[in-house]
């Protein structure tokens, strides 16, 4: 699953660890989502999409091979 976090955070200026504290969880699992290497719950991603005011379809897009 491709993800648009590291742009989104851009956008709106965010450091991971920021974006962590909106979202409840640690600056760790934002450096493995943003990487690709952890998929978030749906919970979380439902929250990602609340911070950057955006739909979770515009943050996460499978990929042909998920």
């Amino acid at each position: 699953m491709k993800n648009n976090l590291r742009v989104e955070r851009a956008r709106l200026r965010l450091t991971q660890q920021e974006l962590a504290q909106q979202t409840g969880v640690t600056r760790q699992t934002i450096v493995a989502i943003e990487q690709g290497r952890f998929n978030p719950s749906v919970i979380l991603a439902l929250k990602m999409a609340r911070v950057f005011n955006t739909s979770v379809e515009t943050l996460f897009e499978l990929e042909t091979t998920d």
